[in-house]
């Protein structure tokens, strides 16, 4: 139980290092959350700080999802030996989970971050590539028909959770319910999204280009 607490935890504060954050201290003390829709993610980095600067925030936050699954569950941390008769399913997913939390509610900046997506496609790869290249084709398509990011993200998130429950339950239960829980999370921090597309005022793909 305290490799599980120890793990959790490092992967919580691996996954609030912001990409965004780190980028705009490298230039020159950039925070895009005073900026834009002030949301501290890939789309706001894109719109307000160019292609350039947008690539390394996703770059960093895809790649903390990876390195928490990659890295954590089978780590020795301070001196804690692997637990051979704990769940190994068990202490990745809640690492893979945990990664996601840190970076909507990152402990380093005051728990404002973005909104998961990155990190959550970061960590498909690695659990379950085949779910992650239909949430990347998903994804493409929704922006290409609506241009609504946050829309591509939620459904991509959703669609996971569906995949994963079509052609891995009943054996890989642990994935299931890590898809669900993230795409419930990942629908939750698009909830100003979904307001502003009802009522007509969410910006466009197209429209961020044109933006630049």
């Amino acid at each position: 139980m305290i490799e599980l607490g120890l793990k959790f935890t490092a992967a919580y504060l691996l996954g609030s290092m912001l990409g965004s954050l780190i980028v705009g201290q490298l230039r020159g003390g950039v925070d895009i959350r005073r900026v834009g829709s002030g949301n501290p993610g890939g789309t706001n980095a894109l719109r307000t700080q160019g292609k350039t600067f947008a690539f390394w925030v996703m770059f960093i936050d895809v790649g903390k999802g990876i390195l928490a699954v990659a890295l954590l569950p089978n780590l020795e941390l301070f001196g804690f030996t692997i637990d051979p008769e704990f769940s190994r399913d068990l202490v990745l997913y809640a690492v893979a989970f945990a990664a996601i939390l840190g970076h909507v509610y990152p402990l380093w900046f005051g728990f404002k971050g973005g909104k998961g997506g990155a990190t959550a496609i970061g960590i498909l790869c690695m659990l379950a590539p085949q779910a992650a290249a239909v949430v990347i084709v998903i994804w493409i398509a929704i922006i290409a028909l609506t241009g609504y990011v946050g829309l591509a993200t939620m459904t991509g998130a959703v669609a996971a959770a569906v995949f994963v429950g079509a052609t891995g339950l009943p054996d890989d239960i642990g994935l299931f319910a890590f898809a669900v829980a993230t795409a419930v999370l990942i629908v939750y921090t698009h909830r100003a999204n979904i307001r502003r597309m009802r009522d007509g005022t969410e910006v466009r793909m197209g429209m961020l280009r044109r933006t630049r």
